[in-house]
């Protein structure tokens, strides 16, 4: 029996979902897609200053699955930057968070979209 999959939990969706060259093509070839929990590792990580290790705890998974998530996303923003591709952000394997935890903080997430008991499935 496979293993129960576990969510990563995000504090809040961003506010823009694409980014890249203004005179980009419509083509899916033009295209990185990231997910919104590469999004959350890349804001924690390269935005808050956290650690890996707080990263972790902050979306509720192993410090050895963001070590990857990251990677993956900063490859992402790498050939997007390099290669004057769009960088589109959705989907992934996530969750909301209600802004209330207490990995959270006690000062609610950094979005004012999160809103207690929100916890939504990461479909976009």
């Amino acid at each position: 029996m496979p293993r129960p999959r576990k969510w990563r939990k995000v504090c809040g969706l961003p506010e823009n979902n694409r980014f890249g060259p203004l005179d980009a093509k419509a083509d899916p070839a033009n295209f990185v897609q990231m997910t919104v929990d590469e999004y959350e590792t890349i804001r924690l990580i390269d935005l808050e200053g956290m650690t890996q290790e707080e990263c972790a705890r902050r979306m509720n998974v192993a410090r050895t699955t963001v070590q990857g998530i990251y990677i993956e996303a900063r490859k992402k923003v790498a050939t997007s930057l390099v290669n004057g591709k769009v960088l589109l952000i959705e989907g992934g394997e996530y969750r909301l968070c209600d802004g209330f935890g207490p990995s959270c903080g006690g000062r609610g997430c950094h979005r004012r979209r999160c809103r207690r008991g929100s916890m939504d499935s990461g479909e976009i």
